[in-house]
């Protein structure tokens, strides 16, 4: 089994709160995480599953019967009904490390979560793999960080298991957290995301390119980043003299998934496309969250004349480090660029190249290789 870096933050959470819920993607491997946890006792109840709901029959008695287990409910969103009777049966014993709630379902979209257990429950999202679990890193860009599709046996059966998440997320997923959508229309908009991929997002072009209005193509953005597919980037407002862009910027979560709604099989496929640039970008920023989570936060930076900075990390509201994302290996500074860092006036500046190579490129700016910027920032 691959070890994931999430586990040591688990395990903490484990043993600070009565209730902890790992959420995610579906397949991201959120079960294999719960279960690598060392119990003496552990009861794993699958709501998915005929087994799950047959023992859900009458789920105080059978909570309260285990309350010596680690008790890890997987698929909670399936059953949001739980949240009130799980949060009786803390209050009566509220020792640390007692349930583990498993959701692909950010817990906005799971009814009732927030109210229910209030104070009681601490969420870890478990994203997919990334740097520093696997090591070929072209890879882990090409096919994402899902377990399945990472460790496919050829790029084929990769691509192949993407496509049928995607088909399940439409077919099943969005459907049941309340998205109730044409399939036909979601597969659109998904394809449509990927080609627009990293731009500013415009709802208004979407809705009409759709058939739909402006606030309908805004509810299902909503259930798309809820699902964790897509991830919103806001706009950095450092300087109030410039006007700077209000529109946030749209990624998807998982390169793998990018690269198969734009039918990207192989780095071959990837070199020659237009999109190469807007993937790469992508991927570092989504590396980078992954890998800080809730440490920094996280932003664009572009004004109405064009200067722009890709990414910038902040701490509490002081810039900690501007990104700019250039695949080529020998990378031009643009005006731009200097400029955003000037305005942003972060001490820590870089251009993240597929290179390891690592140099000054101008006056407070290094070119630095992706895995040597985590731990950079680290």
């Amino acid at each position: 089994m691959i070890e994931r870096l999430a586990i040591s933050r688990f395990q903490k959470l484990l043993n600070q709160f009565p209730v902890v819920g790992i959420i995610g993607p579906r397949q991201v491997g959120k079960t294999t995480l719960a279960k690598s946890i060392k119990r003496d006792k552990v009861l794993y109840i699958d709501l998915e599953s005929d087994l799950g709901m047959a023992q859900m029959i009458n789920p105080g008695l059978l909570l309260r019967s285990k309350k010596d287990h680690l008790i890890i409910i997987d698929e909670i969103q399936l059953m949001p009904s739980l949240f009130p009777l799980i949060r009786a049966i803390i209050d009566e014993d509220r020792r640390p490390g007692r349930i583990a709630l498993l959701g692909s379902a950010a817990p906005s979209l799971i009814r009732k979560s927030a109210e229910s257990l209030a104070g009681r429950i601490a969420y870890l999202e478990l994203p997919s793999f990334q740097i520093g679990e696997v090591d070929e890193v072209t890879k882990l860009w090409i096919r994402g960080g899902f377990p399945d599709s990472y460790l496919a046996n050829s790029d084929e059966e990769s691509f192949e298991w993407r496509d049928q998440l995607i088909g399940t997320y439409i077919q099943k997923d969005l459907p049941l957290l309340g998205l109730n959508a044409n399939p036909r229309l979601l597969n659109n908009l998904l394809r449509m995301l990927a080609h627009s991929n990293g731009q500013l997002w415009n709802a208004s072009t979407f809705a009409k390119s759709l058939g739909l209005t402006s606030p309908t193509i805004k509810k299902y953005l909503e259930y798309l980043e809820g699902a964790f597919l897509i991830d919103i980037l806001e706009p950095y407002h450092s300087n109030a003299k410039k006007r700077i862009v209000k529109s946030p910027k749209v990624f998807y979560k998982d390169t793998g998934l990018l690269h198969k709604l734009l039918n990207i099989q192989s780095m071959d496929d990837l070199s020659g496309h237009p999109g190469l640039g807007s993937s790469w970008e992508n991927f570092v920023i989504q590396q980078v969250k992954n890998r800080f989570g809730k440490k920094y936060d996280y932003f664009f930076y572009r004004t109405h004349d064009g200067t722009e900075s890709d990414l910038v990390i902040t701490s509490g509201n002081e810039p900690v480090a501007t990104l700019e994302m250039k695949y080529n290996p020998a990378p031009k500074l643009t005006k731009s660029s200097k400029l955003a860092v000037e305005d942003v006036g972060a001490s820590k500046n870089f251009v993240v190249t597929s290179n390891d190579l690592r140099f000054p490129i101008a006056e407070n700016i290094e070119v630095i290789g992706l895995p040597e910027l985590l731990a950079k920032l680290s």
